[in-house]
């Protein structure tokens, strides 16, 4: 910084706040604080130059030497005018001043100062950034930035000097305060022109982008304001010609929906009713709020997939495969299915016969789709995920929907359009979602629909799942017909008995029965360990369990017909490894048997059978429940009593007439029994079915009832090891019952050695697995006499055989 100390001078000093005074420019200043108004009267009054220097905080009321900036401007005051606490003066630069200090601060700050003197540098340089300058400058006067005219005309009229251009334009700029004092104090004439240059440039970019959205802005509004008054112009026409009001529907918008219908595929009546309601929504007036109703029912159609579907390429080798890979057993499920499917692919290659016929002669082609699949069993057998393979092995999209807790017949068949919110029913929707009108659609638990006063949704089911109606399914929203008859039907359920009986005679039922133990061990090995591994981040840990680890989860720490428990009891396991592995400790290769308890803590089931005695007055029955087979326990007590029969365990209607039924047998074969004649007046009977929370009902547990009361009543105990089903009557016949294959495997489950079936049950040998043959000893009987023989220790009674009475309680005993 070049100063020259022959001219250092004593003057007053103003200071000034969010602004910087640049030499060869007029300004106005208003000052308000009583030594600038001192400084700037004495200042007037003699020689009217004083110097201006920026304050560096603009908070401080009454700065000194410190806070101002060192470098300021020496001005000359032309003009000056006073009003009410303040002055207003018309100040115009000079040159760049350097404070050197105050020499004194009353009445106002004086200062010695020196003159600086700037580096001018390469003239031709400079000459060049002065003319680019005016270029820009005149540029941004262009774009509409704001400047006093006298300064423009003096600044775009190429006869200023650039050291006189440069400053003008800083002054003008709208940069902080710190900028502008560091362009003061930049000396170098070069330097100064290439820093303003830069702002410049970047205040020039801002103006064209704010005109540019400008000009967009208001040409869109300009666009709206003419379609606005040439609406209101037809709309007139039309009101004087009669027409009525012009609707809100734009002529983009009524081309975008005749494109899409047109694409939609849509069937002959369905494409005159999308085209009638696009009509009357092109007449609806804007203030109208039927048109967004008529709208979302537009999109509605033209979403559906009234052409499109997945290619029906039925490959029997690659369903079989699949099946196979996916699921364990299920034999004679998988069998039915590809049935099915074998069906479908010859359904398919008429279809395309005919289809070619109907078209040549004119005529609509529609075959029936096969039967529709029911599956039945306990929770965790595979239902659902079988349903899954079934859409993976056909190529097809898969929609899961679940009728549980369903109430309201509109969840089916869809809302009227009259209701605010109305949408279609819920078959609809997952075929609109899926984009293909062959998709498989899986009705999961449809034996949980409920009935109430918005009506039975189980009806609603009857026509989307009859395959001789469901090709013009109709729907409340749609209020057009749709074709289900491609759509591939699965519905899934726990109880038989709970499904209407009209919609059970539309589904064939494929029957699911619960896994054997064998089966169960062989889809926790090959299925449910590596995919708890893979989920659990442990695939690549390589880590095995042993044959015997996985029986004794099965036999000690689940006690069901599918596999949900086993596979949260493996993910336990996996769990607890994933902690040894967190904390680096020490992780065993393979799972032993003894790490069992370690991992799932003690054993949560006994065996049912083997820890207990022969007992009197009891026996084992066996029955099906809606998760699977389950052994049930009769107990039977005897006291002093006038024929009353107690009987408790949630027990139904049937049930309690099979207990009834069997006592009144005892009581009219009291001589074959060793009792008295009158026996029956002379004891209460109290028979029990523990377990007494869950409901039960049903013919299946007349044998066991029989059998435990004739153990009481002749004191003999029944064999722990034999269990037994079917109904009794009054005349000691056993009369066949269903359910034969879930009943026998949780017989297995529980250890039984041998079950005791009607004879007329022998045909449902064939779906019990052969290893359960092996294991269990099958006796089929059709009379109550062969039963007990078999069931309990002793038979006949050992009373009437030798005449000793004995083994029964005295006040059974013959007087």
């Amino acid at each position: 910084m070049q100063q020259d100390t022959k001219n250092i001078r004593q003057i007053p000093i103003v200071a000034i706040r969010g602004s910087v005074v640049f030499p060869h420019t007029d300004v106005v200043l208003s000052f308000g604080r009583k030594k600038s108004i001192s400084a700037v009267n004495t200042a007037f009054q003699e020689d009217r130059i004083v110097g201006i220097f920026s304050q560096k905080e603009a908070k401080i009321s009454d700065p000194g030497s410190e806070d101002l900036f060192r470098v300021g401007t020496i001005a000359t005051i032309s003009q000056m005018m006073s009003t009410e606490g303040e002055v207003h003066a018309v100040v115009k630069g000079q040159a760049r001043i350097k404070l050197l200090d105050i020499v004194s601060q009353e009445p106002y700050l004086t200062g010695r100062v020196v003159e600086l003197q700037q580096e001018k540098g390469d003239a031709a340089d400079i000459t060049a950034l002065a003319n680019k300058m005016q270029e820009l400058f005149k540029k941004a006067i262009n774009l509409g930035k704001q400047a006093e005219i006298m300064t423009v005309m003096k600044l775009v009229s190429g006869k200023v000097e650039p050291h006189e251009l440069v400053d003008a334009v800083a002054s003008l700029l709208e940069i902080k305060t710190k900028k502008k004092q560091l362009l003061l104090e930049e000396l170098s004439l070069k330097k100064r022109l290439e820093k303003v240059l830069h702002y410049l440039a970047h205040e020039v970019n801002v103006l064209e982008l704010e005109k540019t959205i400008s000009s967009k802005t208001q040409k869109r509004f300009e666009d709206q304001m003419r379609k606005a008054m040439l609406r209101e112009k037809k709309r007139t026409i039309e009101e004087e010609l009669g027409e009525g009001e012009d609707g809100d529907l734009s002529t983009e918008e009524l081309g975008e929906y005749k494109v899409k219908i047109k694409n939609a595929d849509m069937p002959k009546d369905v494409r005159e009713k999308a085209d009638k309601e696009l009509k009357r929504l092109s007449q609806l007036s804007p203030h109208n709020p039927e048109g967004g109703y008529i709208r979302n029912y537009l999109d509605w159609l033209c979403d559906m997939p009234w052409g499109k579907e997945s290619p029906n390429n039925v490959s029997i080798a690659k369903a079989r495969k699949v099946l196979e890979n996916d699921h364990f057993g299920l034999k004679k499920a998988k069998e039915r299915i590809l049935e099915y499917l074998a069906v479908m692919k010859l359904k398919s290659e008429t279809d395309k016969t005919k289809k070619g016929k109907a078209e040549s002669s004119k005529e609509k082609s529609s075959l029936s789709s096969p039967t529709i699949l029911c599956f039945m069993g306990p929770p965790g057998v595979g239902k659902t995920s079988i349903g899954k393979s079934i859409a993976k092995a056909l190529g097809r999209e898969f929609i899961r929907m679940s009728l549980g807790g369903i109430r309201d017949e509109a969840e089916i068949r869809g809302h009227r359009r009259t209701y605010v919110g109305a949408l279609p029913g819920r078959i609809i929707q997952g075929i609109k979602n899926a984009g293909t009108r062959n998709p498989v659609f899986m009705l999961d638990e449809i034996d949980k629909l409920g009935v109430d006063f918005r009506g039975d949704p189980s009806s609603a089911l009857l026509e989307a799942l009859d395959p001789e109606q469901n090709r013009e399914f109709s729907d409340h929203y749609l209020e057009v017909p749709f074709d289900l008859s491609r759509v591939m039907f699965i519905c899934t359920g726990n109880v038989l008995e709970n499904i209407p009986h009209a919609l059970r005679d539309r589904m064939e039922i494929i029957s699911f029965p619960g896994y054997t133990q064998d089966e169960k061990f062989n889809i926790a090995k090959k299925f449910l360990w590596p995919k708890q591994l893979s989920v659990h981040g442990m695939q690549n840990k390589n880590i095995k369990i042993t044959d015997k680890t996985l029986n004794e989860i099965i036999n000690r720490y689940t006690r069901e017909a599918g596999v949900r428990n086993l596979e949260r009891n493996l993910a336990m396991v996996c769990r607890k490894l994933a902690i040894l592995f967190a904390e680096k400790k020490k992780t065993p290769l393979a799972i032993n048997h003894s790490d069992v308890s370690k991992f799932l803590g003690p054993q949560r089931f006994s065996s049912q059978i083997a820890e207990k005695k022969d007992e009197v007055g009891m026996s084992t029955g066996l029955a099906v429940t809606s998760a699977g087979g389950e052994i049930l326990f009769i107990e039977v007590a005897l006291m002093p009593g006038k024929g009353k029969l107690t009987l408790t365990g949630q027990l139904g209607d049937v049930m309690k007439e099979s207990a009834r039924a069997a006592f009144t047998w005892a009581k009219a074969h009291w001589f074959e029994l060793g009792l008295k004649e009158n026996f029956g007046s002379r004891i209460d009977v109290h028979i029990h079915v523990p377990e007494g929370a869950v409901p039960k009902d049903g013919p299946s547990a007349g044998v066991a009832m029989a059998t435990a009361l004739v153990s009481a009543l002749t004191g003999i105990p029944t064999k722990r090891d034999v269990g037994m089903t079917g109904e009794v009557t009054l005349r000691g016949r056993v009369l066949e019952i269903g359910g034969v294959k879930e009943k026998v495997i949780a017989g297995h489950r529980a250890g039984l050695k041998m079950i005791i079936l009607p004879k007329d049950n022998k045909k449902d040998m064939e779906d019990v697995p052969e290893k359960v043959q092996n294991d269990i000893k099958f006796v089929f009987a059709s009379r109550l006499e062969e039963v007990l023989s078999l069931a309990l220790k002793k038979w006949p009674p050992v009373e009437v055989k030798q005449g000793i009475r004995s083994l029964r309680p005295t006040f059974l005993s013959a007087s």
